[in-house]
């Protein structure tokens, strides 16, 4: 039995969603509305823009309840049926002929779940047609853009099935297998290749390097979407006998309970972290982008705030200032790089940032502040004795201050590059961020849902940098 997200958990990871992804568009909008004007920085920004309209588009999906499911399938397996079917009208066109469906169509589906939401039922050409490698990333492609999988089998599996299925696990994505056509079999036969299929899902399920572990046995559905017309005797009152061919009704019932109980039961947190993850990768693409034209700048940047703070703690004889100096100079590091990088960040942002840099770091930074502390007592003291005793307390001045120095100046370096891996994520592990808020929604759900059977997968491509959560 499947588990399930409350309805009001799932309406707080939908608000949740919306906030996050409001968020990552207001950070950037002013990048994008008063760019510098160089070369680097039009480059930057025409790539935020195009980055910016992914994550309005998500947000649009998110404020339409709009749940994309991907068909896919080799050549006559009945896709474009199963579409068909699950409707309840011939919208998109089927016959004997491989490759009637070219191109991906969609169809829109309403569904009552609680609440009415839109379903978009994208069809897909067959993986195994001409035009492969193409055809792949097209696949690839719509099965990043979907919310959930259907991969349509007419039988046992095919090593090319197998193969087309594991590539499609690349989207970690919810995904069903829908066992088409099974009228043409008859009950035992049916039930031998229904079975194998299950036990293949299991094994899967038992072995973390077998692909296809992302699925349960249960997530193997019956259907006949498009059943073969069968011969019916005719007894006319005349007395005369005929034989017609009558096509039943499309036997999709098994597959729609499991459509309808999966958005009931997760569908809008389903939705929420779909759209997380695609302003996750608009970030991403962003940053990589900036790392690639910044690189240089901000490592400079770096090693110019460095030599800064070491030489204005070196020179300053009061203990007390240079720790309260120091940090005001990896404040203004931050917003420096924030600057860079196109990315507007208040004071008071910097100052949490600097705050979890300093704590998260454990023991090592702290005790830089501490000995930090200690050389500038030191160094004060130093200073006092110079009065009585110039040659030996400029000695120890001059001893103690490079010392200093170097150890701010070694510091200030390491916060540097903290908070540069921080904005090169861009600002994803923030209070509100869309990486902290898929990890908040991952640890909230059952441990029998298709969400927490994803939670692996999603998790291990937006791990935190050290301490910047």
């Amino acid at each position: 039995m499947r588990g399930l997200i409350p309805l009001g958990l799932q309406d707080s990871h939908f608000q949740q969603a919306k906030t996050s992804l409001k968020q990552v568009l207001s950070r950037y909008a002013q990048a994008v509305r008063s760019p510098r004007r160089t070369a680097t920085s039009v480059e930057l920004q025409a790539a935020v823009k195009t980055e910016l309209n992914q994550v309005t588009n998500a947000l649009d999906k998110l404020n339409a309840s709009l749940v994309r499911i991907a068909v896919f399938g080799l050549v006559s397996r009945g896709k474009s049926a199963v579409v068909n079917a699950l409707v309840g009208q011939r919208l998109l066109p089927t016959g004997p002929i491989n490759g009637v469906t070219q191109y991906p169509r969609s169809v829109y589906w309403s569904l009552e779940v609680g609440q009415p939401i839109t379903v978009e039922l994208i069809d897909t050409p067959g993986l195994d047609e001409v035009g492969g490698q193409s055809r792949a990333a097209m696949a690839l492609d719509v099965a990043q853009a979907a919310d959930l999988i259907l991969f349509v089998v007419a039988g046992d599996i095919t090593r090319t099935e197998y193969h087309a299925l594991t590539e499609l696990q690349a989207a970690h994505k919810p995904l069903l297998l829908v066992f088409n056509k099974m009228d043409l079999y008859p009950d035992r036969d049916r039930r031998a290749i229904y079975q194998k299929l299950q036990e293949l899902m299991a094994r899967a399920l038992t072995s973390p390097s077998t692909p296809l572990s992302e699925l349960l046995p249960q997530d193997v559905v019956m259907v006949a979407a498009e059943p073969t017309p069968l011969p019916v005797r005719i007894e006319w009152p005349d007395g005369r006998i005929t034989y017609e061919r009558e096509t039943p009704p499309p036997q999709v019932a098994e597959l729609k309970q499991a459509l309808v109980s999966i958005l009931q039961d997760e569908g809008r947190s389903l939705l929420a972290l779909n759209a997380l993850r695609h302003a996750r990768d608009a970030e991403q693409a962003i940053a990589r982008k900036t790392i690639k034209l910044h690189q240089q700048d901000a490592e400079d940047l770096i090693w110019q705030f460095a030599r800064w703070k070491g030489a204005a703690i070196a020179l300053n004889p009061i203990a007390l200032l240079d720790v309260a100096g120091g940090l005001a100079t990896d404040l203004l590091l931050i917003r420096a790089l924030a600057n860079l990088y196109g990315l507007p960040m208040t004071r008071y942002e910097a100052g949490k940032l600097l705050n979890s840099i300093v704590w998260s770091s454990g023991s090592l930074v702290v005790g830089e502040l501490g000995t930090s502390l200690l050389f500038g007592v030191g160094k004060s003291a130093a200073a006092i004795a110079t009065a009585f005793d110039s040659v030996s307390g400029v000695m120890a001045y001059g001893s103690a201050a490079i010392a200093q120095a170097s150890l701010a100046g070694y510091g200030s370096y390491r916060v540097g590059k903290a908070a540069q891996a921080y904005l090169e994520q861009g600002c994803t592990w923030g209070p509100e961020g869309v990486n902290t808020t898929i990890q908040d929604i991952l640890s909230q759900v059952d441990r029998d849902t298709v969400l927490y059977r994803l939670r692996h997968d999603i998790a291990e491509t937006s791990q935190p940098h050290d301490g910047l959560r």
